[in-house]
């Protein structure tokens, strides 16, 4: 599905980035009165913060490029 371990998410700054973007977003969502979208990008901030900064191993280019590869060809069949 979503690979977060690729070596694109490397530097700290972007992963921070990519958390406080979904955890504003969910928070402007709340304010402006839709509590749905709120509690979606709630989750997806909360799922980036633990995958990025509890979970995270990044894997090296070869290592992501291969794992694409199989997962690609895994999905034709």
């Amino acid at each position: 599905m979503f690979n977060l371990n690729h070596s694109f998410f490397k530097p700290l700054w972007l992963r921070v980035f990519v958390v406080a973007v979904a955890l504003g977003w969910a928070m402007v969502e709340m304010n402006t009165g839709s509590p749905g979208w709120a509690i979606m990008f709630f989750a997806v901030g909360v799922y980036a913060a633990w995958s990025f900064f509890i979970s995270f191993k990044p894997l090296d280019e070869e290592q992501a490029e291969t794992k694409n590869d199989s997962s690609d060809a895994e999905n034709r069949d």
